[in-house]
């Protein structure tokens, strides 16, 4: 289906639109957090809404490669995994991980606990760029042997492991917090207790309590004081793990309604969400939007009149990946915005920050670049192919603006593939008001 559409992808403005109801899949966080932990635990675990996208395909046959048994059924959005008990049975393996972030992180800090033996870890070439130096360092603090090839904190990295002795490791988390969430889900493997030092400020919090809650469904204890984390030798419990809809793919719905000046409602994320990407609903509150919080559904309604309420400043660090959702909100806001806090994003897919200033530009948009953000100051849409830079954010986000304003068209738009392989369907979906 990606395959077949046009490159670059018109997007035909919405008339009249009233209000639609969408579901979306999976979280991709959600499902390679519980994959993760479900591959150390003793017996089989059946995880349910399962995402079915290049992330979590990466990480699936990642856990295959390392012996594990995994029953992957698409259709249903099911997995069966047996967990290895804490010693995978593979001593030599190459895992290949794409561009995905998640899998190449957790699966790093996985190996090193749970592995006995010598595993290769690459990915693509900006895959190549992406830092991973800071885990690699935490790991050779507790007794394993990791090394990034090219001596430059990045991927490829070989982690030659006879398993983790426990003990202390400082954590810099600044560039991401998947290095301690990585390890936070691989400790209870190690032979001893162990902690986790994270000196400074932990970027993007929301997604540590996340791994956090994935570990306690799996039975998993573990202690903080302040942001020093205690974890003894322990095993996962096997058990059945319902993933939530992603509140990140959720974001350019809640946005869509904003832009619009309509009504859509979520279906599966509400209060009870562990997903802290559900807090992008302050910004929309903030901006005008009327936001409707139920336990297992949300709805937003934009304001009438379409004027969102610009002249503010939202630190999104702890919600980076709703930034360009953000943004794109922004364009018809009545006034500036700035978006703070995401420096750590320029080393995610892309650099988010100046590919958002680069691109908003090209559609007319005065725009200030900053170290850690942007400031985005409305002008009317100029016509423009969006270059998206196999971002699958990038592309999303950049849609939006063609809900509203004529001569939008995104370039590669199957890059969405990497979160959302639906989310044209999806968008499709919403124009029409069909409820999916």
């Amino acid at each position: 289906m990606l395959d077949s559409l046009p490159d670059p992808l018109p997007i035909t403005p919405v008339e009249g639109f009233g209000g639609a109801t969408l579901r979306p899949p999976g979280s991709k966080s959600l499902t390679n957090r519980a994959l993760a932990v479900a591959a150390l635990a003793d017996g089989t675990s059946t995880l349910t809404g399962v995402l079915d996208s290049d992330d979590t395909r990466v990480m699936l046959n990642a856990l295959a490669a390392l012996g594990l048994d995994v029953d992957h059924n698409p259709d249903a959005a099911t997995v069966r995994l047996t967990g290895c008990g804490g010693e995978l049975p593979v001593s030599d393996a190459g895992l290949f991980c794409e561009n995905s972030g998640t899998s190449i992180r957790f699966l790093t800090a996985l190996v090193a606990a749970a592995g006995r033996g010598t595993y290769r870890l690459d990915g693509v070439a900006r895959m190549r760029q992406r830092p991973i130096g800071d885990l690699v360092d935490a790991l050779n603090q507790l007794g394993a042997t990791a090394t990034c090839d090219l001596n430059n904190g990045c991927p490829p990295l070989t982690v030659k492991t006879t398993g983790l002795s426990g003990g202390t490791a400082t954590v810099e988390s600044g560039a991401s917090s998947q290095f301690l969430s990585a390890l936070l889900m691989a400790a209870p493997a190690a032979r001893g207790p162990l902690t986790l030092r994270v000196p400074g400020e932990l970027v993007s919090v929301p997604y540590v309590v996340m791994t956090r809650r994935v570990l306690e469904a799996f039975g998993v204890n573990v202690t903080e004081d302040g942001n020093t984390f205690h974890i003894a030798p322990q095993t996962p419990t096997a058990v059945e793990y319902a993933v939530e809809p992603d509140a990140s793919a959720a974001s350019y719905w809640f946005a869509a309604a904003a832009i619009l000046g309509g009504t859509v409602t979520v279906e599966g994320l509400g209060t009870g969400s562990v997903q802290g990407d559900m807090d992008f609903l302050s910004v929309l509150e903030a901006m005008g939007c009327r936001v409707v919080r139920e336990e297992v559904r949300t709805t937003v309604t934009g304001p009438p009149n379409g004027r969102l309420k610009g002249g503010q400043t939202f630190d999104m660090g702890p919600i980076s990946d709703t930034a360009q959702t953000a943004a794109a909100v922004a364009v018809f806001a009545d006034g500036p915005t700035t978006v703070t806090g995401i420096a750590h994003a320029r080393h995610k897919e892309t650099d988010r920050v100046a590919a958002v200033v680069t691109e908003l530009r090209k559609l007319g948009q005065e725009c200030e670049e900053r170290p850690d953000g942007f400031t985005i100051a409305p002008k009317p849409v100029t016509p423009a192919t969006v270059h998206t830079y196999d971002d699958h954010r990038m592309a999303m986000s950049f849609a939006l603006i063609g809900l509203r304003a004529k001569g939008v068209r995104i370039a590669d738009p199957g890059c969405v593939a990497k979160t959302y392989p639906g989310f044209w369907q999806d968008l499709d979906r919403l124009r029409t008001g069909v409820t999916s």
